[in-house]
């Protein structure tokens, strides 16, 4: 069937796409794009076999597929709100950490909005803000599709064992001391260190992070020391203690790395949390970085809030992109209701 290619295209861009570079947001995009076409090819094919076995085969698990949605969605509504609830009790109740609370009652709003229905409390003349606030809606849920099958995809990244470098990524000290966030940081790229010294000349290690305003000293210094504490040797570790955030994290290490390497001629990768790891990359590609990640494990009560404060960040990093859809959609929905009212 000629509609077969579709799939096996898109997945040749995807896969080209992933090769090349698999810290993009278009790799979720053409990931999605596959995995659709794919679906409605065996749905397509299916229902047009004369085979009834193979109909049963395909239409079967997507009509169970279809059915499970909304219980899907329940379910993690309630899921969130669980979520909320220990997080906030372990990590205490700030707003950094009610994110999954705040979602879980915005997916609770969207399940009443049929009954509700907000649009007919107020006049006619505004359904088309309304149509743009529900695009606008749509438009979101592409992206945040798009978001998680790119960063669930780059978790299967697996640097070789040939690295010059290895930069962790700090994030904060408690006390002056690591945390066990930061330390399973640390602890993956001792990990990596091992692993590659068993078989080849180990990396040197650079320790990234500068000093906080409620810190008495810089975060590298504090990764430096607890590595050297678990038998890393001093002369594998560097400290890069001016950078503040991410971004900085990957470009100052980048200019520490080219001074060490005046041809520019490197291997290097970074770690961090796994569910920072996709950011990080991104913003290793915006410092010039040819570094891929490896993510350490987090607390599972911690993922979720975690997860959605990376897309927030994501969608802030993309803002410029996405007013550029978003604001002339509004600006449509707005004159096509100003028109209905003075006019019609």
């Amino acid at each position: 069937m000629f509609f077969g290619i579709i799939p096996l295209i898109l997945f040749i861009f995807f896969l080209i796409s992933y090769l090349k570079d698999p810290r993009k947001m278009i790799n979720g995009l053409l990931f999605n794009l596959f995995v659709c076409s794919f679906l409605l090819f065996c749905f397509i094919a299916s229902f047009t076999s004369d085979q009834y076995f193979l109909r049963l085969i395909v239409i079967i698990p997507l009509i169970a597929l279809f059915l499970m949605i909304p219980f899907g969605i329940i379910a993690l509504m309630f899921g969130l709100f669980l979520n909320a609830r220990v997080l906030m009790k372990r990590e205490g109740k700030r707003l950094a950490n009610s994110l999954t609370l705040l979602v879980a009652i915005g997916i609770l709003l969207f399940i009443l909005l049929p009954i509700i229905n907000p649009a007919s409390l107020f006049s006619s003349h505004l359904q088309p803000i309304f149509g743009g606030i529900s695009l606008i809606t749509f438009y979101f849920f592409i992206h945040l599709s798009n978001f998680l099958s790119a960063y669930f995809l780059y978790q299967f990244n697996r640097p070789k064992l040939n690295q010059d470098f290895i930069i962790v990524l700090g994030s904060g000290l408690i006390n002056d001391k690591v945390p066990p966030l930061l330390a399973s940081r640390i602890q993956k790229a001792m990990d990596f260190y091992y692993k590659q010294a068993a078989v080849t000349t180990p990396p040197t290690i650079i320790f990234s992070g500068g000093q906080g305003s409620d810190e008495n000293l810089p975060e590298a210094e504090a990764m430096q020391r607890y590595a050297i504490e678990n038998g890393i040797p001093i002369e594998h570790t560097l400290q890069e203690n001016q950078s503040v955030n991410t971004y900085q994290n990957m470009l100052f290490s980048k200019q520490l790395m080219d001074a060490l390497n005046q041809d520019g001629v490197y291997n290097s990768i970074f770690t961090t949390n796994n569910f920072h790891l996709f950011r990080a990359g991104i913003y290793a590609r915006l410092a010039g970085l040819n570094s891929q990640g490896i993510g350490s494990k987090t607390a599972f009560y911690y993922w979720p809030n975690a997860m959605i404060r990376e897309y927030v960040a994501i969608v802030v990093m993309e803002r410029k992109r996405h007013m550029k859809l978003i604001g002339p959609i509004l600006a449509i929905s707005i004159f096509l209701s100003a028109i209905s009212y003075f006019i019609v």
